[in-house]
């Protein structure tokens, strides 16, 4: 029984210490700050695998070579394989299962919000705009995702109050 609480522990730190990788999904601008107007440190090739280091809201930090700095979440994806626990929350987990009877553990795709002071000191910013209704799919484009997809039209009545 000794061993194996032993192996559980050392397994835990393994999967812990181990660093996400991912991949930049188009050519992206890596900042100095996870903030839009941040000065810009290089901008990396679409396809460059960098470390993911920490997320902060919709700004993840990432190494890549020598150089580390701030990218977009949605400008990378996570490689298959590599760890998706950090450091700072693998052995938790683990001890979480002793605790609790279960892992505790959730999956959550998207942003935190924004903080007080990113409202206090938002600024429009229309070649922003711009280039996130560059990346809107088209009808046709979305038709044909569908259709190789499989996937089929189903009507969805609005929630309660939330006619338009």
């Amino acid at each position: 029984m000794k061993r194996l609480i032993a192996a559980c522990l050392a397994l835990g730190l393994i999967a812990s210490a181990a660093a996400e990788e991912a991949i930049t999904l188009r050519s992206t601008e890596m900042k100095a700050k996870p903030y839009s107007d941040a000065q810009t440190l290089l901008t990396l090739p679409e396809r460059s695998k960098v470390e993911v280091l920490q997320r902060r809201a919709s700004w993840t930090q990432v190494k890549s070579g020598q150089t580390s700095g701030w990218v977009k979440m949605l400008s990378l994806q996570l490689v298959r394989g590599t760890t998706q626990r950090r450091a700072d929350n693998g052995l938790r987990s683990l001890f979480n299962v002793a605790q609790t009877g279960r892992g505790g553990g959730t999956v959550t795709t998207g942003v935190r919000g924004l903080s007080e002071e990113d409202l206090k000191h938002a600024k429009p910013n229309p070649q922003e705009l711009e280039e996130a209704q560059g990346y809107a799919a088209t009808r046709a484009e979305a038709k044909r995702f569908a259709m190789a997809g499989k996937l089929k039209a189903q009507q969805v009545d609005y929630l309660p109050g939330g006619e338009r």
